[in-house]
């Protein structure tokens, strides 16, 4: 819970690191693999004990020619999940509105869901050596889902030392309005927020990110600290665990509502529309 980990941290006491707790590498220079490609070629035959990937893609269907159907905006990324950057991707789906225990609708504010993409590292310790540094993330079908959307809010881990602050949230991205939007709501809900543009290997702002590979050439990330994302579950010790009691902690409801609130202004957005 977010109260006892401050309280903790106030203290002086070490939080729990647990296994794939590392430093963002946002330059790439210290990735083993160059792109999601190699990783893939290296690891062929691996995918579903080294690694794993999962996604949604929510049916649409126009076959009515009298008029325009609802289109999707928005996917919710988590490059780094599993054991990665711990937490992330029970957080995507929870942004998604999915619970991660059991993959069933989970929106709590009643809003709609969002399509999502993930890759994992499913190993039970050294997960770190499967991150592949985002710019360099050419997963097809991350990549087309991107393309496809209007909107990227991509989900990511750091160390507190990168931040320069400890139970916080960097929030980059090139779209400005969902950046100002996220800032505004996670601030309203207690969490401290951190301008990427004061963290330039956090920033989230190159071109070929997948959360700026958007329709509209922009997009959202979040890069939230270890101890922060410890705080957000009931038990952080496995992902079964952390999948088990995502939602029924307080503080991720409140983290995972105060994006989805973000995300529901953005798109209300005029430019958020299709003719």
């Amino acid at each position: 819970m977010l109260t006892s980990a401050l309280a903790t941290a106030a203290a002086g006491t070490t939080l729990v690191t647990g296994v794939g707790v590392t430093a963002a590498h946002a330059a790439g220079e210290d990735d083993f693999y160059n792109s999601n490609t190699d990783l893939y070629t290296q690891l062929a035959g691996q995918e579903g004990t080294d690694f794993g990937r999962r996604y949604k893609r929510h049916q649409m269907l126009d076959s009515d020619s009298s008029g325009k159907s609802p289109f999707h905006r928005t996917t919710i990324m988590a490059l780094h999940g599993g054991g990665i950057e711990i937490g992330t991707s029970e957080l995507c789906l929870g942004i998604a509105g999915y619970d991660p225990k059991d993959l069933s609708v989970w929106t709590p504010d009643g809003g709609h869901v969002h399509d999502y993409w993930m890759f994992e590292g499913l190993l039970s310790t050294g997960n770190s050596k499967l991150h592949v540094t985002s710019k360099n993330c050419d997963d097809h079908v991350a990549r087309s889902m991107a393309a496809s959307s209007l909107n990227v809010l991509s989900l990511h881990g750091c160390k507190e030392e990168q931040a320069g602050a400890t139970m916080s949230v960097v929030v980059g991205g090139l779209n400005a309005d969902l950046k100002t939007y996220l800032h505004d709501e996670l601030r309203a809900a207690g969490f401290n927020t951190i301008d990427g543009s004061t963290k330039p290997d956090l920033a989230g702002v190159n071109t070929t990110n997948p959360c700026n590979l958007t329709m509209l050439g922009k997009g959202g990330q979040l890069e939230i600290t270890t101890d922060l994302r410890q705080s957000l579950f009931g038990d952080y010790s496995s992902r079964p665990a952390r999948a088990r009691t995502a939602t029924s902690d307080a503080d991720f409801v409140r983290f995972t509502g105060a994006c989805r609130r973000a995300i529901a202004r953005l798109e209300a957005q005029a430019d958020q529309q299709i003719l």
